[in-house]
């Protein structure tokens, strides 16, 4: 198919593959499972990240910076470090440098939301970060089917897979009847209602027209803990539900006793809920820190996904993410999407040789 068949307002053909393998119809089946448990959604707010395309690539685009961002501003400054060291360390000569900082240049002062540097486009690129829900407001929590470790590594050295490690947005790869039922469900998804800004309504409308078609993106998994009648973000995304259960498992034994005086905060490293309860603290700092300890230990108990601790709830909520797509690509975002930050210069001067410019 030529991908320059779409227009603006006109959306995709899309290819439909029937899973016949027995891993691939075991996630179909669970995704079916999933919509019975939990068939409504909520939608928690966009996430930006940078995605790249290279001449030849056809209309694919490589996601370089995870689409895990809370603004565009956050997403510009990743995309300027990563120019910056590029033109410092990996520069094709003084040519390709010079085109780099001239694009490092531009990021430190202007809002730009893409660019084209030595034969490649990089665009700052924006999705819905959503989640399913049962009828009594509980979260979605891992499938059966995602990613789990054989043996689960607790250690605070293990390295998991990243969120959207090597992930090509491809609008013409095959996808599930599962998933083209949810592409189809969510290409109307607009924001409504007076308590969102007429700017954001407007823009969400208009979207729907630049950019009519819909990519899913990978699931994440988040640590949230329950309020009275919401949910709320603790740590995440991760790209597996294990390294979610680990970054609690650290917030519990390391984070938290810190933050709440229960450890000095220039204690040595290794020193944690569980060393300190042992009997390596205080008496009394190692009775408060114990419980801290037990519902650590609770958590590496299996592959557990809710927790009760002082009171709160946490669980392993598996949230998603949708990309709106149109003639031209990825939708970039949009003129109502708040910045946390102004442009600023994050790195020193380099010369054309790379060489930082010493001020001295």
């Amino acid at each position: 198919m030529d991908h320059g068949d779409a227009g603006r307002g006109r959306s995709r053909p899309i290819t439909v593959r029937v899973p016949v393998e027995p891993v691939e119809a075991a996630v179909e089946a669970d995704a079916v499972d999933a919509v019975a448990r939990t068939g409504n959604l909520v939608v928690r707010g966009p996430l930006f990240g940078v995605a790249a395309q290279d001449d030849g690539d056809g209309p694919a685009w490589r996601v370089i910076v995870a689409i895990t961002l809370g603004c565009p501003q956050q997403a510009r400054d990743s995309l300027n470090s990563r120019l910056w060291f590029r033109a410092k360390d990996d520069a094709d000569g003084p040519e390709e440098r010079r085109a780099l900082l001239a694009a490092v240049t531009r990021l430190e002062t202007e809002r730009v939301d893409e660019l084209a540097v030595a034969g490649t486009r990089f665009r700052i690129v924006r999705a819905e970060e959503y989640a399913a829900v049962g009828d009594r407001g509980a979260m979605e929590g891992p499938r059966p089917t995602d990613p789990e470790p054989l043996v689960p590594d607790w250690s605070r050295a293990s390295r998991g897979p990243e969120v959207d490690d090597a992930l090509v947005l491809d609008p013409e790869a095959p996808v599930t009847p599962t998933q083209v039922a949810e592409q189809l469900a969510l290409r109307d998804l607009c924001y409504t209602g007076d308590r969102f800004p007429h700017d954001v309504r407007a823009d969400s409308r208009r979207a729907m027209d630049l950019h009519p078609d819909i990519l899913l993106l990978p699931p994440s998994f988040t640590v949230v803990e329950q309020s009275t009648n919401s949910w709320a973000p603790v740590s995440g995304p991760h790209a597996t539900a294990h390294s979610a259960r680990r970054s609690l498992d650290f917030a519990l034994t390391w984070t938290w006793p810190r933050m709440r005086g229960l450890i000095p905060i220039d204690a040595a490293v290794d020193v944690d809920a569980r060393t300190e309860s042992a009997g390596n603290g205080a008496a009394g700092q190692a009775a408060g820190l114990a419980e801290y300890a037990e519902a650590a230990t609770a958590l590496r108990a299996g592959r557990v996904n809710r927790l009760k601790f002082q009171g709160t709830v946490y669980q392993i909520a598996r949230t998603r993410r949708l990309l709106r797509w149109g003639p031209d690509g990825p939708e970039g975002p949009r003129p109502s999407d708040v910045n946390s930050q102004d442009p600023v210069r994050l790195h020193p001067l380099l010369d054309e040789d790379g060489r930082i410019v010493s001020h001295d």
